[in-house]
């Protein structure tokens, strides 16, 4: 045994287990508005957090000690005030950064409570649903997805597609297939009121989210939702279908690909943002690799496998294996339209 590459791994193991154990702690300071108080006042020692959120100042000062400790906050041991710098501040604080993780901390502990499911279906094979998963761990990815949504989908994704923009400003119609809780198709609506969008989903009770979220921003004019499955919703001559990062959790993915086909005009588009891989194991070995395999194991594979056919594609799927799945679909043209570290943006047309 080598013990230089040994102290090396457990000093890794020893990270991972911090990232771990600061799940119940970063959750914590969100809901408490710790992260937001210590944004918007500066630093601050334990006794004025604590006064200033209305908490028990011993819980606070363990709190803060141990985001310290993590590089979450800084701490001055002279003045013993502690600072969110703004580095920091976008990550916990900002909800609309880009960069705002705290919805991932509330997937990890969704993904927890998902294990004695999953672990049972190691053993037999069969899928877990996914309106039978632990607590709203739908509601918790879809805050996940959404800062970078808001980042991309109408600054850069939409715009990297052919002719699209054009389309939907002159007025197009368009479905969001697998639309969750509708974070997508809202955005998407309210950017161009010209163009009808609906929101299809098979799951209930997201789509009542959905409806809630876009009452919420007042955007029912060329808006609506409906719950359907990918490979049965309604409708002809849409100029774009897109599926944001859920046809890989699709039991058929290449039956949804061929429905979208056929519902789509001659010269319409399919747009597909999928979890960022490469086609080969080798080359995902990294940190998004890293998290989107655990996701795929713990929700994605078992959520395809409750459904018919049960692909089970998983997380990372690669381009090369979604392509395969455009192309059995009835897709002759598909090309990467854009990329950033978290996905990959696919063109499909007729």
């Amino acid at each position: 045994m080598n013990e230089q590459i040994l102290d090396e791994f457990v000093g890794q193991v020893l990270n991972d287990l911090g990232g771990a154990f600061s799940l119940g702690l970063v959750r914590i300071g969100s809901a408490l508005g710790l992260y937001k108080t210590l944004q918007t006042q500066g630093p601050m020692t334990s006794v004025e957090l604590a006064d200033s959120a209305g908490l028990t100042e011993r819980y606070v000062r363990e709190w803060l000690s141990h985001h310290a400790a993590s590089n979450y906050v800084t701490y001055d041991p002279e003045s013993r005030r502690f600072t969110l710098p703004p580095e920091q501040a976008a990550v916990f604080a900002d909800e609309e950064s880009p960069y705002y993780l705290v919805d991932a901390f509330d997937c990890a502990a969704a993904y927890v409570g998902n294990q004695p499911k999953v672990q049972d279906a190691f053993k037999h094979g069969g899928g877990v649903g996914w309106g039978d998963q632990t607590g709203c761990i739908f509601c918790a990815i879809a805050r996940f997805f959404k800062p970078g949504y808001s980042a991309n989908i109408l600054q850069k994704w939409l715009p990297s597609l052919d002719s699209v923009v054009d389309k939907l400003e002159r007025g197009a119609r368009v479905a969001d297939v697998g639309c969750g809780h509708g974070y997508s198709t809202v955005m998407m609506a309210k950017a161009f009121p010209n163009s009808e969008f609906i929101g299809f989903d098979f799951h209930a009770a997201s789509i009542e989210d959905a409806k809630r979220h876009a009452r919420e921003h007042g955007i029912q004019d060329n808006l609506r939702f409906e719950v359907s499955p990918a490979k049965h919703y309604p409708g002809k001559d849409y100029d774009l279908v897109t599926c944001f990062d859920c046809l890989h959790d699709m039991g058929d993915p290449v039956g949804a690909a061929r429905h979208i086909r056929q519902s789509l005009k001659p010269d319409g588009t399919w747009m597909i943002v999928e979890p960022f891989a490469h086609d080969a194991l080798e080359q995902n070995i990294n940190p998004v690799g890293r998290l989107y395999y655990a996701a795929s194991t713990l929700v994605c594979l078992p959520t395809s496998l409750d459904q018919e056919v049960g692909a089970a594609l998983g997380a990372q799927a690669g381009e090369g294996r979604l392509r395969e799945v455009a192309a059995s679909g009835g897709f002759s043209q598909f090309r990467r339209a854009s990329e950033t570290p978290f996905n990959l943006i696919l063109e499909a047309r007729p």
